[in-house]
């Protein structure tokens, strides 16, 4: 075995960008593990942890990037690194056109005056202060850095406040401004709809399934997942509602987040009050008659809440293919499944549409158990070991740091998912696979091989595995649902037309009948 270290001072690269290559890197022959990432802190511990720590990548400064490799040979690091070369030189090409490149906000701003966003992602200790100086240049921002903290959050949303200006973020992984998708969006028609999102996932999920029904998007504004706290104060939300309400091009507004905190949820709805276009409102696991006594269209899941959009902005009901549940599959499905198979095993790469189909299987069963649960007690005790009607969202910090979210590198979803393939307890896995700008380029195609093999294992013990699967994206996207659609098929996996759906799916195949 042998490792190789390689140290370049003042490289910068986003984090992005670094966790796509550093993804890539380890899918080398003969490489063991490849890990690419600025000189950070946090990234010399994950090394420490994975015992690839040395004094000379602990002397590396913040500013510096990191490439480790430990391959089989000294022969194969060394071909491994020049192969991380040419995705360097890869990644610089695709730009395509001419790239500019400025050493600072100011001087970027001085020379793009047309320009009005920024987008930040750098290390988590310095965002706020890149932030703070797009703000004083009279920037939008949009955060996508994480480990931000409240204090500075609140702060930065003060100051884009008394501006006029929209504060996305931190931890903002979604929005469409301009038609422009930033960060992990999907490719959707332009249209009247506009969404306010607390939640990366949810809002993708809602605006694939608005262009499914043939409605298309004004704005997609993302918040960060924080803004709905009680600290916050849903600061953003309420900001980005006033400024849909007075965009033309707007018609319908549609709000979608995770339970947010009690008082920040009547905040909200207040708002609702002052606006003179419809509003839905998917709060998942929030109630329907808050919401209609502030004047709001309430929406249980994302499909109803997409549903009910295009249908406020005109669209014909009736012209509208719901993707109606297919009841019949449901009963087949159940008979193939023993007596013991009754468990749910949910393995999501996006926090909302594992909420969504968390709260589906908790109006049915009470042994619901997950790393992101709103009741302490069905917290699991150990992330790593299912209990129960088990929902794990992987893109949670407990899984993600240090390491890719699972949308770029889905490893760690792959070595759960045959772990509880195995477990003869288990009647349905149900997954999501997320399209879109800066997510993995084939999410279907990289699962196929562990799907076949457990279908296949299962099969010979005499038992079927039963696997849902729903991908998140639209025909516009690249590659295309259809495309990650007949993976699916070829694989023998039930594939779910949203995220709604595929929930209820994977409930109703486990029902024994109490």
């Amino acid at each position: 075995m042998s490792t190789k270290i390689v140290i370049k001072r003042n490289t910068y690269f986003d984090s992005v960008s670094l966790m796509s290559l550093s993804t890539k890197a380890n899918q080398i022959e003969g490489v063991e593990q490849a890990f690419i990432a600025m000189a950070t802190q946090m990234n010399k511990e994950v090394l420490a942890n994975v015992g690839l720590i040395t004094p000379e990548l602990e002397e590396a400064k913040n500013s510096d990037l990191m490439i480790v490799i430990k391959a089989t040979s000294p022969e194969l690091a060394e071909v491994a690194f020049e192969a991380i070369e040419e995705l360097f030189i890869k990644k610089d090409s695709a730009v395509g056109g001419t790239e500019l490149k400025y050493p600072t906000i100011e001087s970027a701003v001085k020379n793009m005056t047309a320009a009005n966003l920024a987008v930040i992602s750098v290390n988590g200790a310095f965002a706020a202060r890149e932030a703070r100086k797009a703000l004083e240049n009279n920037l939008h921002v949009m955060m996508f850095s994480d480990n931000v903290s409240v204090e500075d959050e609140i702060e930065l949303k003060k100051i884009a406040h008394e501006r006029g200006l929209l504060m996305m973020g931190p931890d903002c992984g979604t929005a469409i401004i301009g038609n422009m998708a930033l960060c992990f969006a999907n490719k959707v028609r332009k249209g009247n709809i506009g969404i306010v999102g607390a939640s990366g996932t949810g809002s993708q999920e809602i605006s694939v399934r608005i262009h499914d029904f043939g409605g298309g998007i004004s704005q997609l504004i993302g918040t960060g997942g924080r803004d709905l706290s009680e600290r916050v104060g849903g600061v953003m939300m309420l900001d980005a509602m006033k400024a849909l309400n007075e965009d033309e091009a707007t018609k319908v507004i549609v709000l979608i987040s995770k339970p947010p905190a009690k008082s920040v949820e009547q905040k909200v709805l207040n708002e609702i009050k002052n606006m003179h276009k419809p509003v839905v409102v998917c709060f998942i696991g929030g109630t329907e008659e808050a919401v209609l006594e502030a004047g709001g269209h309430f929406a249980k899941t994302t499909k109803e809440a997409a549903l009910k959009a295009v249908i406020l902005s005109g669209i014909d009901e009736s012209q509208i293919d719901k993707h109606p549940l297919n009841l019949p599959l449901i009963e087949e499905i159940k008979v193939k499944l023993k007596p013991e198979q009754k468990y749910i095993r949910g393995l999501f790469c996006g926090g909302t549409l594992c909420d969504e189909a968390m709260y589906l299987a908790m109006e049915k069963y009470d042994d619901v158990y997950s790393n992101i649960p709103k009741d302490p007690e069905y917290q699991l005790g150990d992330i790593h070991i299912s209990q129960g009607h088990t929902f794990i969202d992987f893109g949670d910090d407990g899984f993600t740091n240090g390491k890719p979210h699972p949308m770029i590198d889905p490893s760690s979803r792959i070595a759960r998912f045959k772990q509880e393939a195995k477990d003869p307890a288990v009647g349905v896995i149900i997954m999501d696979f997320v399209l879109g700008y800066g997510s993995h380029e084939d999410p279907v195609g990289v699962m196929v091989p562990a799907i076949i093999e457990a279908k296949q294992a299962a099969e010979q013990e005499g038992r079927h595995l039963e696997i849902v699967g729903y991908v998140l994206g639209t025909d516009l996207d690249t590659p295309s649902v259809q495309e990650q659609l007949d993976k699916l098929v070829s694989a023998g996996v039930t594939y779910a037309s949203s995220n709604t759906n595929a929930g209820l799916l994977a409930r109703g195949f486990v029902e024994k009948g109490v």
